[in-house]
């Protein structure tokens, strides 16, 4: 079963933690054991699990991808958002994450992030659930 849902990103660049919007989905499909696959159909975007404890974390990892690929690096991509496009390919576009007994089995510390990298903008988000119904 598959189901999108959106969200709107308020700077250049940032994680924004859909861990919520994805058990929902779970929770409203009914799928009780198997894997749900969140997808960012997005060039200069991605996805992917990490520490969800602490928010430092978050601005870290955006501060460091920022030194790492600045946007003035003198790419030659017309649009001038050449970093962003290298960020999303470092991140990826998918992630999948377990479920059991209807919720999402992550790791005590463990959150779903989008990662933004061209904002702000309203995105989307696909998901497609496989396994076990109630």
């Amino acid at each position: 079963m598959a189901e999108t849902f959106r969200l709107s990103t308020r700077r250049r660049s940032e994680l924004v933690e859909i861990t919520r919007q994805v058990q929902e989905i779970v929770s409203r499909t009914g799928l009780t054991d198997g894997v749900i696959v969140v997808y960012v159909p997005h060039t200069t975007a991605g996805v992917c699990i990490n520490e969800n404890a602490d928010p430092d974390v978050r601005s870290d990892v955006t501060r460091f991808l920022e030194r790492l690929i600045p946007q003035d690096a003198g790419f030659d991509h017309v649009e001038e958002n050449s970093d962003s496009h290298i960020k999303a390919i470092l991140t990826g576009s998918s992630v999948t994450a377990l479920v059991e007994e209807g919720r999402l089995l992550l790791g005590r510390w463990q959150g779903i992030y989008f990662a933004e990298y061209d904002g702000p903008r309203t995105r989307e988000v696909w998901t497609k659930n496989i396994g076990s119904r109630r």
